[in-house]
């Protein structure tokens, strides 16, 4: 299966796009119509997308990069660190995902996908950020002692407990 997925490099917000066994250039060219509508909805303005050179991306794929104000930017031959950032994310979801769940179909692989990316976006603190989550600013530091003794975390598990989110009990 292939995973279409892009990052946001300054804030480290993943979109999983898509997945599908046969990449077919009317599929990437359409994933790409939807990313833009995406950002369109959020109200995000992206400058730069850095691809790598697979012949699964079309010249139309590009094309309605540049349409909307995108430029596009190949990685160069064998430059694994000119795109760090998403392949740390590729590390980071075969990691603590794909290599420790039986994936049994297109759907259920999508599934995992989406609570991934909730999780990633929503509940992992990311070192790079200042260990903040990229949907949610950082939380007030707490400065009193007596309030450290009182925690009372509690938590949830996702995708069967392959994911734990930790939050404080209100």
């Amino acid at each position: 299966m292939y995973v279409l997925a892009v990052i946001e490099h300054a804030s480290r917000r993943i979109r999983v796009l898509g997945a599908t066994a046969h990449p077919t250039s009317a599929w990437v060219a359409q994933a790409a119509k939807n990313l833009v509508m995406d950002l369109e909805d959020v109200g995000c303005r992206a400058r730069y997308m850095i691809r790598g050179r697979d012949g699964k991306f079309p010249d139309l794929f590009d094309a309605i990069l540049v349409d909307t104000g995108v430029e596009v930017v190949l990685s160069g031959v064998q430059m694994p660190r000119m795109n760090s950032i998403m392949e740390r994310w590729v590390q980071t979801c075969r990691r603590e995902l794909l290599d420790r769940t039986l994936i049994w179909n297109h759907r259920h692989l999508l599934h995992a996908l989406r609570e991934f990316e909730q999780f990633y976006n929503g509940h992992r603190p990311h070192q790079g950020i200042a260990n903040a989550r990229p949907l949610h600013p950082l939380p007030a530091p707490i400065d009193n002692p007596d309030t450290l003794a009182r925690l009372d975390i509690r938590r949830r598990d996702r995708l069967g407990g392959l994911l734990h989110e930790y939050q404080h009990a209100a």
